[in-house]
């Protein structure tokens, strides 16, 4: 399999053009501001993926809350239910 790759052809680098942004493409795409092209690099394929992987981190973010709840005598306890109180003591700073 080395020989393979070593001695495969893989002919000419393709690349952007060095004065293209790809990140202000992408946002061009994104808000459908074709007129206002920086580079003229064809950024669909790169905003199909970034919300792609959006919403793949969103439906993640959504599971793991999902997952993180548990019943407690019938009703839904957070995971983090007292974790940022002081559990309804009286005192404190007055």
């Amino acid at each position: 399999m080395a020989l393979t790759v070593l001695s495969a052809d893989f002919g000419e680098v393709a690349a952007f053009p060095a004065d293209a942004s790809i990140v202000h493409n992408i946002g061009y795409a994104l808000f459908n501001l074709g007129e206002y092209e920086l580079g003229a690099v064809p950024s669909e394929g790169f905003l199909a993926a970034f919300l792609i992987a959006a919403v793949a981190l969103d439906v993640a973010v959504d599971g793991a809350v999902y997952l993180a709840k548990r019943e407690e005598d019938g009703s839904i306890v957070s995971a983090v239910g007292t974790a940022f109180t002081d559990g309804g003591r009286d005192g404190g700073e007055r």
